[in-house]
């Protein structure tokens, strides 16, 4: 009996524009279920359905050994589309899936699925013996009618909240079911139906720009080991770390004295993590809009190979290529940290991005790009670079 992922991601979202590619925790946010479903021992492959040839570039940069990428059809992913219609078109258009096999439904919006709880969802399912089983949180609150009934408690003895069993709701993380049964009923869940409980902090689906906010502040405060165990993909590959300056080395601040002289903050521990690149024989560089002495002294006492200033967009990318070409490698074995739109260009070429948290969002949306903790100024670069070595 194989057992199936399906992961469906569209490419029209209205209230988060290209929600499912989007920079979530430093990863595009379909990444993080796919994760889930790639290091489950209990699943033989991952299908990400979609009518967007940008997702599926993005998601084919994953490298995940059983992902597939499904082209869904127009028709299905429309806003009125319901799931149930690219399953059944998913599984209508290939008949060498069994109806014995194991239908897994992932929702991308569920970032907080682990690979064990899928492996302990399928287990489970087998061992009650039932037909189906979906994911549900337990929440402890007071649900009324409209008309002012309670619906899960007695009003006249209310319960103490260790003291109530509360209610199960859909968290939409995923759901399992026998492809047979799914062709059947054309639904993801029939039969007896077997509950799997997770925290109940994995109900926040993301639908709004609101839920992204609480959802990557979750994420980062229970899955934090999940967070720091991801590896940098290219980063034994790097031969070349380039910056840029304001925002980044600095906190985009603009400083002046009473005599008008500019002055910059800059961090003393970004400037250790290029002597320790320096020990790791990794070339760096500087490449900056702005052209001032400071710049130049900073550079200086850092040991900076290169130093570029004054180039204006297109400008940092040309700049990136000469020094490439001076030591004889690729864009691919180049390291970027930008913030602002003058860094797009460089950011999206080179084999290694990253952006301060106090990037913008055009930045934080490059694909594959990884968001810092830090904010420019406060040791992002230096956060950056003990990932890479």
């Amino acid at each position: 009996m194989k057992k199936i992922a399906f992961i469906p991601v569209r490419g029209g979202s209205k209230s988060i524009p290209k929600k499912n590619i989007k920079s979530f925790c430093g990863k595009p946010l379909v990444y993080w279920t796919a994760l889930a479903a790639q290091e489950s021992s209990s699943i033989d492959e991952v299908i990400i359905a979609t009518d967007s040839d940008e997702i599926k570039e993005v998601v084919e940069q994953f490298n995940f050994s059983k992902l597939k990428v499904y082209g869904r059809s127009e028709k299905n992913a429309q806003d009125q589309s319901s799931t149930e219609s690219v399953i059944l078109e998913y599984l209508e258009k290939n008949n060498e899936i069994k109806d014995t096999d194991q239908f897994i439904l992932i929702q991308a919006t569920s970032p907080f699925l682990s690979s064990l709880d899928l492996t302990n969802g399928i287990n489970k399912l087998k061992e009650s013996g039932k037909d189906s089983l979906l994911s549900c949180s337990q929440v402890k609150r007071f649900f009324w009618s409209g008309e002012g009934v309670p619906l899960n408690y007695d009003y006249n003895n209310r319960p103490r909240r260790q003291d109530f069993d509360g209610t199960y709701i859909e968290n939409g993380a995923f759901y399992i079911n026998s492809v047979g049964n799914i062709k059947k009923h054309k639904n993801r869940l029939s039969g007896n139906i077997c509950v799997y409980e997770m925290p109940e902090y994995t109900m926040t689906e993301i639908d709004e720009p609101d839920d992204w906010f609480i959802a990557e502040h979750l994420m980062k405060k229970y899955s934090s080991d999940i967070l720091q165990s991801i590896p940098l993909e290219n980063k034994e590959g790097v031969k070349l770390f380039l910056s840029d300056v304001d925002g980044v080395l600095t906190d985009a601040g603009m400083y002046y004295s009473e005599s008008g002289d500019e002055l910059k903050k800059f961090n003393t521990h970004d400037g250790m993590a290029f002597q320790l690149l320096s020990e790791q024989g990794i070339k760096t560089g500087i490449v900056t809009s702005e052209n001032t002495k400071i710049v130049e002294r900073r550079a200086k006492k850092m040991k900076i190979d290169f130093l570029y200033q004054g180039k204006k967009h297109g400008g940092k990318l040309n700049s990136a290529k000469e020094i490439c070409k001076e030591l004889g490698i690729s864009l691919q074995e180049v390291a970027y940290i930008g913030d602002d739109i003058n860094c797009f260009e460089l950011l999206s070429s080179v084999g290694l991005a990253a952006c301060p948290s106090n990037a913008t969002d055009k930045i934080k949306n490059i694909p594959n790009i990884i968001q810092l903790e830090k904010a420019g100024g406060e040791g992002a670069v230096r956060e950056f670079v003990n990932k890479i070595i």
